[in-house]
C-alpha cells in the first residue's frame, strides 16, 4: 500500500507565515505525519520539508542531505560558527533561488521522534538545510533574504503571494 503524499502549500498561502507551534511529546499521531512528510520530501526530490509547508502548524522538520532522514522537533539553533553563502531553493516557491548567507556550522538541540533530547553539530548542506528548514518553523521563507526588487519580481510569479 502506498503512502499519500501529502500538499506542498507555496508562497501566498497563510500557513507559510505563521510561527509553528511546539510539541510537548511526539505520539503516534506525530509518527504517522512524519513518515508522511519523509514521503513526500522524497517524492519532491527535496533535501528538507517543514511541518508548515504541508500546512501543519508544528515544530516538525525532516531533512536528508544524503544520510538518510533526521527528524526534528522543537529544533533550537543554539551555536553558530563562521559564515557562506550558496544559492539555496525551497519546495514551497517552485522555480525559485536565492543566494543566501548562513552560518557554515551549526549546533541543533531538538527531540527526535522517540521523546529524547537530541544535539547534533552540523557543517555544510546539513547545516544549510538546518537553518533553512528552522526558518520555515518561524514563517520566515526565502524570500526574506532577498532585495526588493528580487522579492517583486517572485511575488509576481505568484498571485496569491504577499511581501509580508
Amino acid at each position: 500500500m502506498r503512502k499519500a503524499i501529502l500538499a506542498i502549500r507555496t508562497l501566498g498561502d497563510s500557513c507559510l507565515r505563521q510561527p509553528a507551534m511546539k510539541l510537548d511529546h511526539v505520539g503516534p499521531s506525530e509518527r504517522i505525519l512524519i513518515q508522511a512528510m519523509i514521503k513526500t520530501l522524497y517524492d519532491a526530490d527535496g533535501v528538507g520539508l517543514a511541518a508548515p509547508q504541508i500546512g501543519i502548524n508544528k515544530q516538525i522538520a525532516v531533512i536528508d542531505v544524503g544520510n538518510g532522514p533526521i527528524v526534528l522537533v522543537n529544533p533550537q539553533i543554539i551555536k553558530t560558527r563562521g559564515e557562506e553563502e550558496f544559492e539555496e531553493g525551497c519546495l514551497s516557491i517552485p522555480g525559485v533561488s536565492a543566494r543566501i548567507k548562513r552560518a557554515k556550522n551549526v549546533l541543533v538541540r531538538f527531540i527526535d521522534e522517540q521523546n529524547r533530547q537530541q544535539e547534533m553539530e552540523c557543517a555544510g548542506l546539513l547545516a544549510r538545510a538546518v537553518q533553512h528548514e528552522c526558518d520555515h518553523l518561524q514563517g520566515k521563507l526565502i524570500i526574506d533574504y532577498m532585495s526588493d526588487d528580487e522579492r517583486q519580481k517572485v511575488v509576481k510569479l505568484f498571485p496569491d503571494a504577499k511581501l509580508n
